[in-house]
C-alpha cells in the first residue's frame, strides 16, 4: 500500500489550525493562541520600556519629584497596555459585542472569585488618584513601617528599615489606618513612656528627663523636649518624655539610646523603676540554674568584659557610663590567633586599633628585608597615623600570640579626638615616639606625590608640624 508523504507533512499542520474554542465569532486554535501570546508579550515589552524612558529622562526635566514621575509613568503604562491589549484582539478578530455578553454572564461568577484582586486594583487606583501616600512617603502602619518604593495597580512595595522588600496589597493602605511622614518631612516627635514609685521626688524626675533628652545629640533643642505626668497607674507614676528630632525615621534607635541615658540617670540619683509583682525567678527556674553554673565557671570569670578592659586603658579612664556604652556600640572587638595577619602593608585600614589582648609586631618588607620595627602590648594602640595622614600602612601587623583588639571606626576616632583633649594628647605622645614609623610614613607620602622628593626634614619634627595643621595647635 503506497503511503503518501504529502499527508503526512500536512497533518500536523492541521492539528495546529484545528479549532480550540469560539471566542464570540472568532475560532481559537493553538496558531491563533501563540500568535496572541507573542503580541501580548511584544506589548508588554513596549510597555515596560515606555514606563522606564519616561521616569528616567523624558519626565525628568519636567516633574522634579521622584513620586510623581513614577506616578505618571506608570499609569501612562497602564492606560497604553489596556489600549494595546484590546487593539490586539481587535487585529486576531474578536468580536467585542458578542464578547460583551459573554463576560455579562460570566461577570457574577467571576467577580465572587476575584473580588480581592478588584478590591486591591481599585484601591490602587484610588491611591494613585488621590495621591495622598506617593514614592519616598515614610509610613507606618499596621503590617510594619518604611518607605514607598512604588505603587502598583495591585499592590505597594515597602522598603523596611530592615533592608527587606515587603509586598503589600493596596487594600490594607486604603481600609486601614496609615501614618504618613512626606518625602522630604523628617522632623518628628518620640515619646518615651517612663514609669517611677509613687514615692518619687517629682521635681527631680522632670529635671533628670529633660536632662536625658539634652544629652542626645539627634534630639532638637527648639522645639524643647517635654516631661509629661500622664497618670498614677497601679505600680508606679506614669511619665512621659517627648523629644522631636529631625531624623524620624531612626527614632528606634534614638528611644533606645534616650532609654539608657534615663536609667543610668535615674540610678545615680537613685530614683527606681518599679516592676511588676510577679516574682519572675519562680518562673525560669532551669535558666537561673545555668546562670548560676555559667557565673561560677572560672574560665567565664577569668574573661574580661570589653566594657572593663576599656575603662582600665589611661585615655578612656575618665570616661562614664554612657560615654563607654556610646563606644562599645560604635566600635567592634576582633580576635586573631598567633601569626595572623591584622593589616598587610601597603593596605588602607579605616579603623584606630586599641590592644586589649596580646602582643602585635610591626613588621616592614621589601625585596631585600623583612624586618621588625617595634612591638605593641596590651593598652598600645595602632593605626592612628595613616588615619590622620590618609594614607596605607607602611608596615604588616602581624599577631604574635592570641590578640584581641578593639577597632574604632575613621569618623568615630575623628570625634574622639575633638571631643576628648586627653585622649589627642595620648595619641600625639604616643606617635612622636615611633620615629621609625614616621619615616616610613614620609616615604609613602613621597611616593604619592604629597611631599616634594627633595624633602628631608627631622621626622618628630616634620610630624609636629603635619599635627598642628590638622589640629590648629
Amino acid at each position: 500500500m503506497a503511503i503518501d508523504s504529502s499527508a503526512l507533512l500536512t497533518q500536523p499542520f492541521l492539528i495546529l489550525e484545528t479549532p480550540i474554542f469560539t471566542l464570540g465569532t472568532q475560532s481559537v486554535n493553538v496558531i491563533w493562541l501563540a500568535k496572541f501570546t507573542l503580541c501580548l508579550g511584544l506589548m508588554l515589552l513596549v510597555v515596560r520600556w515606555i514606563r522606564h524612558i519616561l521616569n528616567t529622562r523624558l519626565l525628568v526635566g519636567l516633574v522634579v519629584n521622584e513620586g510623581d514621575r513614577k506616578l505618571i509613568a506608570n499609569l501612562a503604562g497602564f492606560t497604553l497596555l489596556a489600549v494595546g491589549i484590546v487593539a490586539i484582539m481587535q487585529v486576531m478578530g474578536i468580536n467585542f459585542e458578542t464578547l460583551a455578553l459573554i463576560f455579562g454572564g460570566l461577570g457574577v461568577a467571576v467577580g465572587f472569585g476575584l473580588q480581592d484582586i478588584t478590591k486591591n486594583i481599585a484601591s490602587g487606583i484610588t491611591l494613585m488618584s488621590e495621591r495622598k501616600l506617593k514614592v519616598g512617603d515614610l509610613i507606618y502602619f499596621a503590617g510594619g513601617e518604611g518607605r514607598i518604593r512604588d505603587i502598583f495597580l495591585r499592590s505597594t512595595v515597602i522598603t523596611s528599615f530592615q533592608g527587606s522588600e515587603l509586598i503589600i496589597p493596596n487594600v490594607q493602605l486604603t481600609n486601614n489606618i496609615v501614618e504618613k511622614w512626606g518625602y522630604q518631612a523628617q522632623r518628628g516627635r518620640v515619646e518615651i513612656p517612663v514609669v517611677v514609685e509613687h514615692q518619687s521626688n517629682l521635681v527631680l524626675v522632670t529635671e533628670l528627663l529633660l536632662k536625658a533628652a539634652g544629652q542626645e545629640p539627634n534630639v532638637l533643642s527648639d522645639p524643647a523636649p517635654k516631661a509629661l505626668l500622664q497618670g498614677f497607674g497601679d505600680i508606679g507614676l506614669n511619665f512621659e518624655l517627648w523629644v522631636w528630632t529631625d531624623h524620624i525615621d531612626q527614632r528606634s534607635l534614638i528611644r533606645s539610646a534616650l532609654n539608657f541615658r534615663i536609667e543610668y540617670l535615674f540610678r545615680l540619683h537613685a530614683i527606681k523603676i518599679p516592676y511588676h509583682p510577679t516574682n519572675n525567678r519562680n518562673l525560669y527556674p532551669a535558666t537561673d540554674a545555668a546562670a548560676n553554673l555559667i557565673n561560677g565557671s572560672p574560665e567565664v570569670a577569668s574573661m574580661p568584659s570589653i566594657h572593663n578592659a576599656l575603662i582600665e586603658l589611661p585615655y578612656f579612664q575618665y570616661f562614664d557610663e554612657l560615654e563607654i556604652r556610646e563606644l562599645i556600640e560604635k566600635g567592634s572587638p576582633r580576635y586573631f590567633n598567633p601569626g595572623d595577619i591584622l593589616v598587610k602593608q601597603d593596605e588602607y585600614f579605616p579603623f584606630f586599633c586599641v590592644m586589649l589582648k596580646g602582643e602585635v609586631d610591626a613588621i616592614f618588607e621589601n625585596e631585600k628585608v623583612s624586618q621588625r620595627l617595634f612591638s605593641l602590648q596590651h593598652r598600645d594602640f595602632f593605626g592612628e597615623l595613616p588615619l590622620l595622614l590618609k594614607i596605607p600602612y607602611p608596615t604588616s601587623m602581624r599577631a604574635v600570640g592570641e590578640v584581641v583588639l578593639f577597632t574604632i571606626p575613621e569618623d568615630c576616632f575623628a570625634d574622639l579626638l575633638s571631643r576628648y583633649p586627653q585622649i589627642k594628647a595620648a595619641v600625639s605622645e604616643e606617635m612622636l615616639k615611633r620615629q621609625e614609623y614616621i619615616q616610613l610614613c614620609q616615604s609613602s607620602l613621597k611616593k604619592m606625590g604629597l611631599l616634594p622628593e627633595e624633602f628631608d626634614n627631622n621626622p618628630v619634627t616634620w610630624l609636629k608640624s603635619r599635627l598642628m595643621k590638622l589640629w590648629g595647635n
